[in-house]
């Protein structure tokens, strides 16, 4: 027993007898922030009628945030219809931009207009390219109808119709693949309308070029196969120079961001060229269809190719002048299509 108690005693040993350390204080619990929350008001654009009052509306609220919750009073407008401004005279606002950093107080006016029926981006593009290449198509067959019914599933005679068939189908093909796998639309949607003009502007196009081209009556390049090869260098060069600048504006978009960023040359050849250019895939774009021309000697041709050069300009510099307005450290040595020149 005395054992025992000994054994016990040393167990505890000096340091029991020693009062516990007071424990610190807890800190008092942060006070939370106050969240000034918002008022917002949507407006119709024309009449200046409201249409939705929000209330409570976090500050870190995006447009598309505000979009959604007034497509929830208003199920037929649904966010990629919606355009809202804050003044009537304004730009549309971005998706992406927050509540709270506008120049706005903590009651906030936007105004509404109606985009109408909108249809995706992706779809257009197929849209526009999948009708040419059956339209040109069905020339290149001389499907009855087309032409003196004598002709009717005859082949022409000319080595150069045949070879503008093919580079007119690997162009739409290739713009196809393009539109599956390497394009990153930043804009989602487009009107509905805009597609009944894009695709009447591509198919009608298509659809004379290719009557004459494949006409029974069709003439060939007048300095022959040495304008012929010409126009096919000219138009193989500018493919694979227009899918490699693809490439490029594809790597520099995040996938899901509309965060923009300076597209620079690789180590590719072909994409050098933005060194000097905003938009080298217009550029590139535009050589294919001189090619095109070059090698066939077709007016309808050379009128397509003369009318994409006046509106790939004006995208050009539309975009030219936002890289240069977004980016203080553009290069300067740029020209929107055309170095040095346009």
């Amino acid at each position: 027993m005395d054992t025992l108690a000994l054994e016990a005693k040393n167990v505890g040993g000096p340091d029991s007898e020693k009062k516990s350390a007071p424990r610190p204080r807890p800190k008092p619990p942060k006070k939370a922030k106050r969240i000034v929350y918002f008022e917002v008001e949507i407006l119709d654009l024309k009449t200046k009628e409201k249409l939705l009052l929000l209330d409570k509306v976090e500050p870190t609220s995006t447009v598309l945030d505000i979009k959604a919750l007034f497509h929830k009073s208003n199920p037929k407008w649904y966010p990629a219809r919606q355009s809202l401004h804050l003044d009537p005279k304004s730009k549309s606002l971005r998706d992406e931009e927050i509540l709270q950093t506008l120049p706005v107080g903590t009651t906030a006016s936007f105004y509404f207009s109606d985009l109408g029926a909108q249809v995706a981006w992706g779809t257009v593009f197929l849209t526009e390219c999948v009708g040419p290449l059956l339209m040109y198509l069905m020339f290149y067959f001389r499907l009855p109808f087309i032409y003196n019914s004598k002709y009717d599933f005859t082949t022409s005679k000319h080595w150069v119709v045949h070879l503008a068939c093919m580079c007119h189908s690997f162009h739409y093909i290739k713009r196809i693949l393009e539109t599956l796998f390497v394009h990153r639309i930043s804009h989602g949607t487009m009107p509905l309308r805009n597609i009944f003009k894009n695709c009447g502007y591509y198919w009608c196009f298509a659809a004379w070029m290719a009557y004459y081209i494949n006409h029974p009556l069709y003439t060939p390049a007048f300095y022959g196969q040495q304008q012929v090869k010409t126009g096919l260098y000219t138009f193989l060069f500018c493919q694979l120079g227009n899918f490699s600048t693809h490439v490029v504006l594809r790597n520099v978009k995040t996938p899901g961001s509309k965060v923009k960023k300076i597209p620079y040359p690789t180590k590719n050849p072909f994409t050098w060229i933005f060194a000097l250019v905003s938009c080298p895939n217009y550029t590139y774009e535009l050589g294919t269809w001189l090619g095109f021309t070059v090698m066939t000697q077709c007016v309808p041709v050379a009128f397509f190719t003369i009318v994409g050069f006046v509106q790939m300009t004006i995208w050009a510099k539309g975009k030219h002048r936002g890289y240069v307005k977004e980016f203080r450290d553009y290069p300067t040595l740029r020209s929107s299509i055309i170095p040095f020149i346009l």
